[in-house]
């Protein structure tokens, strides 16, 4: 059987998915009212695994785009910290080298000053007991302090050559610092990914399991093809008769007195706070593969929610109706022309009876789901000579 499937954005909020979801199920229901039960769970199950496909796969490739982005993130994360520590473990070495030098230099210095202090003295008066001339005198003493000095000079140059490392290893250590940091948040992030994976991974079987949800609903639809078709007709000839019996009002009682008429401006909205769950028109089944009319608008609102009527008129049809259950029809006179007559129906209960004089926003039943119907609603018709038109044209355009 070939069938239509119902897409999704490939980007959309959980909400707006939600409401997209939901929209097309009640669409479907809205549809397959003259169905069998059986059919319609196969048609709901159906549009819902097909609504649910696309952003299944899309959430799964995403996933693992994202993971596989995360993960090389962290490789060349660990790649740098890596290179930062081991530029942090030569820095150390250096430093550590330099102040090892320092301490050997200072050493020697303390001890040279301690000598040089401790025989001061001796040594002044060994160079010049030893001194040939005056000149051999100054060359001595002359030497002597620059030993002294070249020994200071070698610890001031230790000293600096430690500092200078004390620096590069501090900058490694704020590298190396800075790596790990980045490292870690790589990690986390991957980590993270993994865990988006692991659901995309879910959701790869989760459209498996749609995509078998699929052949089921199919399977089954097919199986009611027979019935459901037969309701079709049903429903198709239930209308015509409607359609004929009210055209027919004025012949099968004159003696009523006649209405004032309808003259025109919308409505009053039939329900209050009700929202529109079904639109009015003639659309493809894609299971069965015909044009079905969906001859009003359906009002979504809780059961037991109070109908009014919507204009003043006589109850020209009050009780059972086949796939449409509790129905009322109320025929409000003459409108350019032609008879109109507004329809209810689903009702979980009827207020008035056949004959009745109504006024308008006079209760005549409350919201149900008699019939051929999956859920609260009123299924409300505007008929004009029998023939049902957009009751859309009649209402307030905010439905309010």
């Amino acid at each position: 059987m070939a069938l239509t499937v119902l897409s999704a954005p490939a980007h959309a909020d959980p909400e707006a998915d939600k409401q997209r979801v939901d929209a097309q199920l009640a669409e479907t229901n809205s549809l397959l009212e003259g169905a069998t039960e059986k059919a319609r769970i196969a048609a709901a199950s159906y549009a819902q695994a097909t609504a649910a496909l696309p952003n299944a796969n899309a959430a799964a490739a995403t996933a693992r785009g994202v993971a596989a982005a995360r993960s090389a993130a962290a490789d060349q994360a660990r790649g740098e910290a890596d290179k930062a520590r081991a530029a942090f473990v030569v820095a150390s070495g250096e430093y550590t080298a330099a102040a090892a030098r320092v301490d050997e230099a200072r050493e020697l210095n303390a001890r040279f000053a301690a000598g040089a202090y401790e025989g001061a003295g001796l040594m002044q008066m060994n160079v010049v007991l030893t001194s040939k001339s005056p000149t051999d005198l100054a060359d001595k003493l002359t030497y002597l302090n620059q030993v002294s000095q070249h020994r200071a000079r070698s610890l001031e140059n230790y000293t600096a050559a430690r500092l200078a490392s004390k620096v590069l290893q501090n900058r490694a250590d704020t590298a190396r610092e800075t790596a790990e940091g980045a490292e870690r948040a790589a990690n986390a992030a991957l980590e993270s990914a993994r865990q988006a994976e692991a659901s995309a991974v879910a959701l790869v079987a989760a459209t498996v399991r749609l995509a078998e949800q699929q052949k089921q609903a199919l399977a089954a639809a097919e199986a009611e093809k027979t019935e459901t078709l037969a309701r079709y007709a049903e429903l198709e000839a239930e209308s015509a008769r409607i359609a004929a019996a009210l055209r027919d009002i004025p012949a099968q009682a004159p003696e009523q007195p006649v209405l004032s008429g309808y003259h025109g401006g919308y409505f009053p909205m039939p329900v209050h706070g009700a929202y529109k769950s079904s639109d009015f028109g003639s659309r493809y089944d894609p299971y069965y593969h015909v044009w079905q009319l969906h001859a009003g608008v359906d009002l979504a609102a809780d059961g037991g929610t109070p109908i009014y009527a919507v204009a003043d008129g006589r109850v020209a049809q009050a009780g059972w109706n086949g796939g449409y259950g509790n129905y009322t029809c109320i025929n409000h006179g003459q409108y350019n022309g032609q008879g109109i007559a507004t329809c209810y129906a689903h009702q979980s209960s009827i207020a008035v009876s056949w004959g009745d004089y109504v006024r308008a926003g006079q209760m005549i039943g409350r919201i149900g789901t008699t019939g051929a119907s999956t859920g609260n609603h009123l299924h409300f018709e505007v008929r004009l000579d029998g023939t049902p038109v957009q009751p859309l044209d009649f209402l307030p355009g905010c439905l309010c």
